[in-house]
């Protein structure tokens, strides 16, 4: 045939060339065409056996075991999805995730952040959160102080810590690394008076907190004296203070009160709770020296709803209580299981430690002891009482005049420090 005749003339004419075998279909059938001959074959192709490389080629994988990790984050350099008829699609990431990717896993090993751009830096914060580099213990810590170190209230701004004294205590580094907070809520965590994070409230780091809520941890005069000595004497720490609560501190007296005089630009004040012996004469000096009023109604700066956490590390707290209710679950399935028991009559009930909603009731029942700082002064009285008001006001005036008056002579035959004010300014 006519196509046989061209295929051979073809074959003889590029001979040199090692084709291999060729194939031809004809009626269904698949002939292949023997070069020598140029004719053709009916016989079924014996399949060539194919190799890209010589046979004496040989290798060898070598796999670090140790690096399993290491390979598994390699899968992370894809994008995974699906298209509308089921079929898997991959698409690689941007250089800047890649490389996002790989700072945060070493975000331990960062020098410094300091003057590097806020946008960047909040999405390496991210990215390093959500493979949770702030849990871990050393490292954590290190990368968690080049943040703040850098950034300040940015990672933190307000800080809520009620009821979570098993945070505080397996996570207090990390606590006092936060700078510039200006809300803290340390309530109900019974810190005593002595705890290294009331210490560390007087720092510099912390200067700029202006609501304090310290209810219900078992304060007391020393605790106070401790607190205020940096504002009394050397007018640094917590000297920016606007809203401070005392409140559930049986322990604090008449004399710890005294030392909250220092702070002059308080707004409000919550005391009730404490073991005050004089009311009413605290309330007169607290009205006279810091100018707050006595409030007859529960104050809103105190229900505790409007401190929050809230900045950059907001997730990475709520990581650290997850952790600490994790390791406390044993505790709290044998808790439920006594509490079974007990309902049963199977074993004796045993007091518990009297938590804050009780230590409230017994607040409410003993009075509200709350101020508050008048901003707005009544001028569209009538003369005659602005008259009887002036006079009332330069009796007052004149009555905070001599007491000031006594308070410097008496710090100057005292020689204005107590031995007790030199030790503490030399722990600081």
């Amino acid at each position: 045939q006519n196509w046989t005749r061209g295929m051979s003339y073809w074959l003889h004419s590029e001979s040199h060339l090692d084709t291999g075998p060729i194939y031809v279909r004809e009626n269904g059938k698949l002939h292949v065409v023997n070069q020598g001959a140029g004719s053709i074959q009916n016989v079924t192709p014996k399949a060539r056996p194919f190799r890209l490389f010589s046979r004496g080629f040989s290798v060898e994988l070598c796999m670090n075991r140790e690096d399993d990790r290491a390979r598994r984050q390699r899968t992370d350099h894809f994008i995974f999805t699906y298209t509308k008829e089921g079929n898997l699609r991959y698409s690689a990431k941007s250089l800047f995730s890649l490389v996002l990717g790989y700072i945060s896993d070493n975000v331990d090993h960062i020098d410094s952040l300091i003057g590097f751009p806020e946008q960047i830096a909040e999405k390496l914060f991210s990215a390093a959160e959500a493979r949770q580099k702030f849990t871990e213990p050393v490292t954590g810590l290190r990368a968690l102080q080049k943040f703040t170190e850098a950034y300040g209230n940015l990672v933190l701004c307000s800080l809520c810590l009620r009821n979570r004294y098993l945070v505080i205590s397996e996570k207090l580094e990390e606590i006092k690394s936060f700078r510039e907070l200006t809300c803290l809520d340390l309530s109900c965590c019974k810190l005593g008076d002595e705890h290294e994070l009331l210490e560390h409230l007087t720092k510099e780091a912390l200067s700029s907190i202006k609501r304090l809520l310290l209810k219900d941890n078992s304060l007391s005069d020393a605790g106070l004296r401790r607190m205020t000595a940096p504002v009394r004497v050397l007018k640094k720490g917590l000297e920016n203070l606007l809203v401070l609560d005392l409140s559930c501190n049986p322990e604090i007296t008449d004399v710890g009160i005294g030392y909250l005089l220092c702070f002059k630009k308080l707004n409000c004040l919550d005391i009730s709770g404490t073991g005050l012996k004089d009311v009413n004469a605290v309330i007169k000096r607290i009205q006279m020296q810091i100018g707050l009023v006595h409030s007859k109604a529960p104050l809103k700066e105190f229900d505790h709803s409007n401190c929050r956490t809230e900045g950059w590390a907001e997730q990475t707290v709520l990581q650290w209580e997850q952790a600490v209710m994790e390791a406390v679950k044993p505790q709290e399935d044998l808790r439920s299981r006594t509490a079974a028991q007990r309902f049963y009559g199977k074993t004796h009930r045993i007091e518990e430690v009297v938590k804050c909603k009780l230590v409230e009731a017994e607040t409410k029942a003993s009075g509200n002891l709350q101020f508050y700082k008048e901003k707005v002064l009544n001028c569209h009285l009538p003369l005659k009482k602005e008259v009887a008001g002036s006079h009332e006001l330069k009796n007052n005036k004149k009555r905070a005049l001599a007491e000031q008056e006594r308070e410097r002579t008496s710090k100057q035959k005292h020689l204005c420090l107590t031995v007790e004010d030199w030790d503490l300014l030399n722990t600081y």
